[in-house]
């Protein structure tokens, strides 16, 4: 079975190359891999924090919030309609690598072309990297011509 990757930030860009790949895949018959990456929030050394961090508690509660986000947005974008494998994944990983792993053995690697970044950009930082460094093709989604 044939496996596309979907880059996934909560972002307007990812929701609509989630829909895309969905689509992709129905024809293809292919699952679909929605994947967020996410690094956890450590403080830096030299901060003070108001109370001690519970590190291992907070690894926890942000995969949770990440997988949660991923979940969330491929209900709200996918909903029961889909007839294709879609799954939701969080990996604690800078986002580029994250799915550039990801899409070793993946058939296709969909990427909104920008994300949570700086808005205004033909391509963001992700979508970049991933177009010159993926093992399998890309597609760089810019959403469709009416929107």
């Amino acid at each position: 079975m044939e496996k596309i990757v979907v880059g996934i930030d909560g972002s307007e860009a990812s929701k609509d190359a989630l829909r895309w790949a969905v689509e992709d895949a129905q024809a293809r018959g292919a699952e679909v891999v929605a994947l967020h990456a996410y690094e956890v929030p450590v403080p830096a050394p030299d901060a003070i924090p108001a109370a001690p961090v519970d590190l291992p508690a907070l690894v926890v509660e942000t995969h949770a919030r990440a997988l949660q986000l991923v979940t969330d947005l491929v209900d709200d974008v996918v909903g029961n309609a889909a007839t294709v494998d879609v799954v939701p994944l969080a990996v604690e990983d800078a986002p580029a690598r994250a799915l550039l792993d990801a899409a070793r053995d993946a058939d296709l690697l969909v990427v909104g072309s920008h994300g949570l970044g700086v808005s205004g950009l033909f391509l963001g930082s992700v979508s970049l990297e991933c177009a010159h460094h993926a093992a399998c093709p890309v597609l760089i989604y810019r959403g469709s011509p009416s929107a």
